[in-house]
């Protein structure tokens, strides 16, 4: 069960939070996907006491995102705690610490997954922003720094007792990145030295992979990252699966298209600039058209565009065409 504050929720799906990926609009779009709880990019601890706008812009959220959490980043024990209290002013319902980036711009400065090499430090940190705030605060971290610097059972321990009020295990190291098998097997032994919900993240890209991750490590919550980017549908068809035994809703090509196409007007509406949604939407094109025929000449069309008029003129076009190419008995998922 995750109960954190007043979040009670049952094998709960949760968006994690990524750097310009979970704006508003695809937060909005995932929750409305069956994303029990949603996180923000990461914020800057530096960037929020500097009062820098693009970074307060990161941690604005919606009373439709609820359950939603800020998460906020740094290396600095008084900057983090300064930073979680303006964060609190945005009446989040959760204060996340980032204690997993692996970036080398973060990392090597002592933030994010550079907080595991001195865990006493992380828990001074984790304890003085639980003294600060009222808001539960929890932390997202990595297994360890390296592989032979494993040491989440103690970390685990120390945020525990510092009050942390769930953890989420991103199940590699500071060192694999994003690379290699994420080793599952380190949740049920944590969840043997904690209390507190433990939520799994790390390798789970497939509606099956979220009930393996249930089923195997007795974890309290998945958290979805890069699954979610290109499938917003995996929290749709992973609770389809977790209710029925089975996916009910296929994603076709209709569904894909149209799908982008209210991301995008969700873009629009939450940064009120269609010029500033529209472009840094280009890196969604390859998701929402993975695998359809003549996929990789629209998006080169769509990368010329910096308004959504045309872009919604060629994508329902685009979708006539499938739709014709189907009705003619050819294969329409046929080309990257």
């Amino acid at each position: 069960m995750f109960t954190v504050g007043n979040i009670n929720i049952e094998k709960p799906l949760l968006l994690a939070p990524m750097e310009d990926i979970t704006h508003i609009g695809f937060r909005k779009l995932c929750k409305e996907m069956g994303a029990d709880v949603v996180y923000t990019e990461f914020v800057n601890s530096d960037g929020l006491i500097r009062n820098n706008k693009k970074t307060h812009k990161k941690m604005l959220i919606t009373g439709q995102e609820r359950p939603v959490g800020i998460q906020i980043y740094g290396e600095k024990l008084d900057s983090m705690v300064e930073a979680a209290k303006i964060s609190e002013s945005e009446d989040p319902d959760i204060i996340d610490i980032n204690a997993g980036c692996w970036v080398k711009k973060v990392a090597n400065r002592g933030a994010g997954a550079g907080l595991l090499k001195d865990p006493p430090y992380m828990q001074k940190m984790v304890e003085e922003i639980v003294k600060t705030v009222n808001k539960p605060v929890t932390v997202k971290t990595r297994i360890g720094w390296d592989e032979n610097s494993i040491m989440i059972l103690e970390v685990a321990k120390r945020m525990e007792d510092a009050g942390a009020a769930a953890l989420t295990i991103h199940c590699r190291t500071r060192s694999q990145g994003h690379s290699g098998e994420a080793d599952w097997s380190w949740i049920p032994k944590i969840k043997e030295v904690v209390n507190i919900p433990v939520v799994l993240n790390g390798g789970v890209f497939t509606p099956q992979d979220v009930i393996r991750a249930f089923e195997e490590t007795g974890a309290d919550g998945v958290m979805i990252a890069r699954g979610a980017i290109n499938h917003p549908w995996i929290f749709l068809q992973a609770k389809e699966l977790m209710n029925y035994g089975e996916i009910r809703t296929e994603i076709t090509p209709e569904v894909r298209i149209k799908t982008a196409l209210k991301h995008l007007r969700y873009e629009i509406e939450a940064k009120e600039d269609v010029r500033r949604a529209v472009i840094p939407f280009r890196k969604f094109y390859s998701g929402y058209l993975k695998g359809l025929h003549s996929a990789a000449k629209i998006r080169q069309e769509l990368m010329k565009f910096e308004s959504y008029e045309p872009v919604e003129d060629l994508l329902l076009n685009y979708l006539e065409y499938l739709k014709k190419l189907e009705r003619t008995g050819k294969n329409i998922q046929n080309e990257n």
